[in-house]
């Protein structure tokens, strides 16, 4: 089995970022805040759902939620010195962020954008159409000799399919090596979702856990697994590795997470499940 270890970092991310991991063989994680994710595997630089800007802050400035951050960006867009490819669940802001998208990139012109095909026509209009892969539910890109991208549907309280039969949200399936990351997205239980994830031997998940309610969803605030849902998903799916996130940063659309760390205390048995922690450094191996 693999094993997730943490270390507390102090210098800037972007620092820890270019610098080589302890162990070759191991894969970097660094939370980015909400569902956001570097992954360093080797030279190689992934980021997951990115929200590096206060592109939100801006668009919501006076509203009933101003999406003020909580906690700062741990590294901004242009600081970003290397990232190979950018992985984009939805087209909710605080995942493909029109404040970092673009930025990223314009500043590094090798690095691809994996993209729902369901909203290629609006991510066009933060990248050039060239540097995207598109791609649906049940499909799988090769982005390197040992990384690969697998997309399988989320439901964020819904599933939502075009007339194309193309997912809006999707979850990835993120194969380096011999490893395999799932990460949902934005997500709530379907019935087929356990199903999807038995079918592949899933090291590590990176599952939200804001929850959802009926006061949110009347606002248009889609949500989330709870905490206790994304534990009984990973262990009915036999994942051994949890990271629990998209907390900390709006307020209106956390948990407590004094309450959380003793749920999951109480909910995870023998198995590493928890919340993720900013300034950390996650090697797994």
């Amino acid at each position: 089995m693999k094993t997730l270890t943490q270390t507390p970092y102090q210098q800037p991310l972007l620092e820890m970022l270019q610098r080589p991991l302890p162990d070759k063989r191991a894969i970097g994680f660094w939370w980015l805040g909400q569902a956001g994710f570097a992954i360093k595997a080797g030279e190689a630089v992934i980021m997951i759902d990115p929200y590096l800007s206060d592109s939100l802050a801006q668009k919501y400035r006076g509203t009933e939620f101003s999406h003020v951050r909580m906690m700062p960006s741990p590294i901004l867009p242009e600081e970003v010195s290397r990232v190979d490819f950018v992985l984009g669940t939805h087209l909710h802001g605080d995942h493909i962020d029109p404040g970092t998208i673009p930025i990223i990139a314009q500043r590094h012109p090798q690095c691809r954008f994996v993209t729902p095909k369901a909203v290629s026509h609006r991510v066009v209009e933060l990248i050039p159409e060239a540097r995207t892969l598109p791609i649906n539910a049940g499909e799988r890109i090769t982005l390197s000799e040992t990384i690969s991208v697998e997309a399988i549907p989320s439901a964020h309280e819904e599933l939502k399919i075009n007339e194309r039969g193309e997912h809006e949200f999707l979850g990835y399936l993120l194969t380096i090596g011999d490893v395999t990351i799932y990460h949902s997205g934005d997500c709530t239980p379907y019935p087929e979702l356990e199903q999807h994830l038995r079918n592949h031997k899933i090291d590590l998940a990176l599952l939200p856990v804001n929850g959802r309610d009926a006061y949110r969803l009347s606002r248009n605030i889609l949500g989330n697994f709870t905490l206790a849902e994304a534990v009984a998903i990973c262990q009915n799916a036999d994942i051994p590795l949890l990271l629990a996130h998209h907390f900390g940063l709006f307020n209106f659309n956390t948990i407590n997470v004094t309450d959380a760390e003793r749920e999951i205390a109480a909910l995870r048995g023998n198995r590493q499940y928890e919340l993720v922690k900013a300034g950390v450094t996650y090697l797994l191996s």
